[in-house]
């Protein structure tokens, strides 16, 4: 991979990893690469996350928008991702730096807006990379959500809230919610209701070309609007939510080492091992 300048971004507010990405871009510029710290550029070559999902979360949206690849180094918990180890970090900067081949995948995002009831007004849109969720107030009760797909209605759901969630964020709020896990390059995107009141409310895989439109139903009083875990807007009674797939998907360097599977059976633990087991090359020759 060609690289000629690199931003490296640090978890906010963490002194420790702020230090190690000054570590890190001293590292890039020890080998002549033009590197900075905190900055998302037009024109840069690669991305570097250094923290946990939350941190890669915040500068999707500017990354996506440059098309710019983002590697993410966890420094936190799961790690979903942020795929490449603490301890394996410099090992994969330079195999990136290297003329072995690097796998890039294409994430789709949501662009998602809404739309004053009352006035018809439309709102800025925002970028969400794993999830836009609509969601009570914890001591209200049930509300309602009208919804279509392209201009065909779906259903009015009684449920806690919904989520519209990409297949990255199958494995966030949507796989707690009961929804399914969804193969992270998939083309497509979940509707998933939050505790509906009818249990047939099952959740929905569409097409990512088609647009949904939710419309809170009275009586209401403010419900959130979430964005990748951070509240974006207050709606109230028959304001709508428009979302749809974003221009640009989110370019994510892969690990190595670890295969998309190999990070489900990990982090969900899955079957409780991590060990891959290969397919018997007599198998293998009639797939």
């Amino acid at each position: 991979m060609k690289v000629h300048c690199v931003g490296v971004i640090t978890r906010p507010e963490s002194p420790d990893v702020e230090q190690l990405g000054r570590e890190v871009v001293a590292w890039f510029q020890q080998r002549g690469i033009a590197a900075l710290l905190n900055e998302v550029l037009p024109g840069m070559d690669l991305v570097i996350v250094l923290g946990g999902d939350g941190t890669l979360l915040y500068v999707a949206e500017k990354a996506s928008a440059y098309q710019l690849p983002v590697l993410g180094v966890n420094l936190g918990h799961l790690g979903f991702l942020t795929e490449v180890a603490a301890d394996e970090m410099y090992q994969a900067f330079e195999t990136l730096l290297s003329d072995d081949p690097v796998r890039m995948e294409k994430r789709i995002m949501l662009s998602a807006a809404y739309v004053n009831g009352a006035t018809g007004e439309k709102s800025d849109s925002i970028h969400a990379l794993n999830e836009v969720v609509i969601v009570k107030k914890s001591t209200e009760a049930m509300i309602r959500l009208r919804c279509w797909v392209e201009k065909e209605y779906v259903t009015t759901y009684r449920a806690d809230g919904l989520i519209m969630a990409t297949p990255t964020g199958s494995t966030a709020y949507n796989l707690s919610a009961g929804g399914p896990v969804v193969h992270a390059e998939l083309d497509a995107f979940l509707v998933t209701p939050i505790c509906p009141f009818m249990l047939e409310s099952r959740p929905v895989l569409l097409d990512s070309h088609n647009k949904i439109t939710t419309q809170l139903l009275a009586p209401a009083g403010q419900v959130k609007v979430i964005v990748d875990g951070g509240l974006q807007w207050t709606i109230t009674e028959n304001d709508y939510l428009i979302v749809k797939k974003a221009t640009y998907p989110l370019l994510l360097v892969s690990s190595p080492w670890k295969s998309y599977f190999n990070i489900l059976r990990t982090k969900l633990n899955w079957g409780g091992s991590t060990v891959d087991i290969p397919l018997p090359e007599k198998v293998c020759k009639h797939c």
